[in-house]
């Protein structure tokens, strides 16, 4: 028999601990280290801390809103799927557009991505929302766009689009913006749709086991 812990409670245990004792997380604010050892948990990088973008009130204010029942819209069925129900605090309705029927033909209307097009469905739900972004950078790209054009405002974004073409650019752009909605977003190409979802994981739940 191969010898291997098998207590699933015990496994989360050492894991935050080894996270703990070799991530440098005494640069963050308290509040966001909860949910940076989710993130490190889901990537298995300990170095991401440094690479961490966030507004200060980021946890705060996404935590309230999905206490009070705010709905969490996700770019990517990955990300929607992974969301644990009952780690949310107020059955928290969980949106993804993707594949509506009518992205096909907003995504050519607006010369642009299915991921992009999908967040034109948004509008109707997106006032007081939680975003949760983990594949398209064009989906971030896009929403920053219309939210410069006066589309209603989410209560907060959790941007980790991955990979080589505009990633690093549309967190930057996330990073950056003027907007004034809190978020949370990490430089670079890392990210995707487990860092995405730990992070919702995280904020819904509050505590680290």
């Amino acid at each position: 028999m191969i010898d291997y812990i098998r207590d699933g409670n015990e496994i989360y245990r050492q894991s935050f601990a080894t996270i703990r004792s070799e991530a440098n997380l005494s640069i963050l604010p308290t509040d966001l280290e909860v949910v940076a050892v989710r993130l490190i948990h889901a990537c298995g990088m300990v170095d991401i801390v440094k690479d961490l973008a966030y507004s200060e009130n980021l946890v705060q204010v996404a935590r309230t809103a999905l206490k009070n029942g705010a709905k969490i819209l996700c770019d990517s069925q990955m990300v929607a799927n992974g969301i644990t129900r009952s780690r949310l605090p107020a059955n928290n309705s969980v949106i993804c557009t993707l594949n509506d029927p009518e992205v096909v033909a907003i995504a050519s209307k607006i010369q642009n991505t299915r991921s992009a097009a999908a967040i034109e469905l948004w509008r109707d739900h997106i006032e007081g929302a939680i975003v949760a972004i983990g594949n398209a950078p064009t989906a971030l790209f896009y929403l920053l766009e219309l939210l410069d054009q006066g589309f209603p405002r989410p209560a907060a974004i959790l941007g980790f689009p991955v990979g080589f073409v505009g990633a690093i650019e549309s967190k930057a752009a996330l990073a950056e913006n003027t907007i004034g909605i809190p978020f949370l977003t990490i430089h670079g190409r890392r990210g995707g749709s487990a860092m995405a979802v730990a992070a919702v994981n995280s904020l819904g739940q509050g505590q680290e086991l």
